[in-house]
């Protein structure tokens, strides 16, 4: 069976984007999330095997919603996505429980790499 994963980025271009390169891959991306709060409803709601988290949002941001999710299921899979230069977020947000990050603009094969990674 493919491995659940939930899209979480506040833009829809970079959703697109990453949920491409993973159905290409073979996994099944059973929803999507564009901000921290919709995030964590819908972990508890799809239970996914991963979930694939942009650090910046409007609302709750990635790290907020990566603390929430782990409150609730101390084993969830979290990635974060980042862009260049916030490496700060980028180590609370591994502090905080996120499995590995990613760096934007994707490559596919990075991502792959992550999140089979992150699986295994």
């Amino acid at each position: 069976m493919a491995n659940k994963i939930l899209i979480v980025d506040d833009a829809a271009f970079m959703r697109m984007m990453i949920k491409d390169i993973l159905t290409k891959n073979g996994f099944d991306v059973v929803g999507e999330a564009a901000e921290g709060s919709q995030a964590v409803d819908k972990y508890k709601e799809l239970k996914p095997d991963l979930v694939t988290m942009d650090i910046t949002m409007p609302e709750k941001d990635g790290i907020a919603a990566l603390k929430e999710i782990k409150a609730i299921d101390s084993g969830a899979k979290i990635i974060m996505c980042s862009a260049m230069g916030q490496q700060a977020m980028v180590i609370d947000a591994i502090q905080a429980g996120a499995k590995d990050f990613i760096v934007k603009p994707f490559q596919a094969d990075r991502v792959i790499e992550a999140i089979q990674k992150a699986l295994s």
